[in-house]
């Protein structure tokens, strides 16, 4: 039997509403027509037990009855493709054979693009927001206060940062990302030249550490210890290197006492940051025993609220898709963090480094200056999830 033209009406599932079906849906099967190639580099993720299954386009051209044998009967089946016909064309097909089927409108790119906004914490002092990218696993933040905001870690695709500020009524008072990030575009420098904002960095980080050239962008130098204002709250820069020379942590501190600190790519829920992306993962890695285990427990107490800038899947997170644990519950669960000697400990870190991915070279070039894309290569070079993160 071979596919015929269909006219059977299919829902097409936006990527805002595919992000709740992965949050709360454990019954979703995905369908992927993409090529294997693309489904291996990246697919849609979501909490452990998610089914999702590659058939590539033409083996239903080739075999429409053995590709659709190959789907289970009786639960809805959600088709991605790349951009929305081949998906759109192969739901309408399931549904005219007796299958329940929706597609992804926009295809995988729609989901790659979207972002998720949720306040975290607020109080009569302020307002934290988390602005997420889930299909990618990155996470940013943005604190409101009297009037003043400011971003830690933004992404690429500014306007969501914009909107917020407008919203609350503020004005955007400094930028900072925790690192020179490799794993995706920073939107700091954007950030800055739209709003006038002072865009923070450490010097060690404004050097790329493969090519040892210097950024060409415009940045204000971060320093250990260093004090920001942020309406009724208190911002305090604090090194962390070991996933990069000038990573930092930043401590955000209220005036009833609470605390929270967002750790970048230094400490993330499950594990912490690989310290090989600067290609010396020998050299950095007693560095990031030391702020493991020296400097972390300087500066926190058991109740402060642990903000990573990365996640590695959906269940890191709670179930409204809030990814921040109190210090005391991340020593409890994070592995990563348990004791050892630096022996012991820079054993556990070489013996579990991913892959290195060769985009990540480029994109560090990009956020300190030395490469422009366009939007196109933009999309090519942050394709896929993060892996900033040690193995498991």
């Amino acid at each position: 039997m071979t596919i015929t033209e269909t006219t059977i009406a299919v829902p097409a599932l936006q990527a805002a509403e595919l992000y709740e079906r992965l949050l709360h849906d454990p019954t979703l099967f995905i369908l992927d027509v993409r090529n294997p190639d693309d489904f291996r580099r990246w697919r849609v993720e979501g909490r452990a037990g998610l089914e999702s299954l590659n058939i590539p386009y033409y083996e239903f051209l080739e075999d429409e009855d053995g590709a659709i044998a190959r789907l289970p009967r009786g639960r809805e089946v959600l088709v991605v493709c790349a951009k929305e016909g081949s998906s759109q064309y192969i739901a309408e097909l399931l549904q005219q054979r007796g299958n329940k089927a929706a597609y992804l409108q926009g295809g995988i790119m729609s989901w790659g693009n979207y972002y998720h906004v949720r306040p975290i914490v607020t109080t009569a002092d302020g307002q934290l927001v988390q602005v997420a990218r889930p299909a990618r696993g990155d996470v940013s933040f943005v604190i409101i206060s009297a009037g003043q905001a400011t971003i830690i870690d933004p992404l690429r695709h500014t306007s969501h940062y914009l909107e917020i500020v407008r919203e609350a009524g503020a004005t955007l008072t400094a930028i900072f990302d925790t690192h020179v990030h490799a794993d995706h575009i920073s939107g700091g420098p954007a950030l800055a030249q739209a709003t006038g904002a002072p865009y923070y960095v450490h010097a060690y980080d404004a050097i790329h550490p493969i090519d040892m050239l210097p950024a060409r962008i415009a940045y204000t130098t971060l320093e250990d210890g260093q004090v920001f204002r942020i309406g009724q709250l208190t911002l305090t820069a604090l090194w962390f290197p070991g996933h990069t020379l000038g990573q930092m942590n930043f401590r955000l501190t209220a005036p009833d006492g609470a605390s929270y600190l967002f750790t970048g790519d230094g400490i993330f829920l499950r594990s912490f940051g690989r310290p090989d992306l600067g290609g010396k993962g020998e050299t950095w890695t007693p560095l990031l025993y030391e702020s493991i285990y020296q400097r972390l427990p300087r500066y926190v107490d058991d109740t402060t609220l642990i903000l990573p800038a990365h996640f590695s899947d959906l269940d890191e997170g709670g179930a409204d898709g809030r990814f921040a644990m109190p210090y005391s519950a991340l020593l409890q669960t994070n592995d990563g963090l348990a004791p050892r000697t630096l022996a012991q400990f820079t054993t556990y870190v070489l013996g579990n480094l991913p892959v290195f991915p060769p985009q990540y070279v480029e994109i560090k070039r990009v956020n300190i200056g030395l490469a422009t894309p366009d939007e196109a290569q933009a999309d090519e070079l942050e394709l896929g999830k993060n892996i900033c993160a040690l193995s498991h």
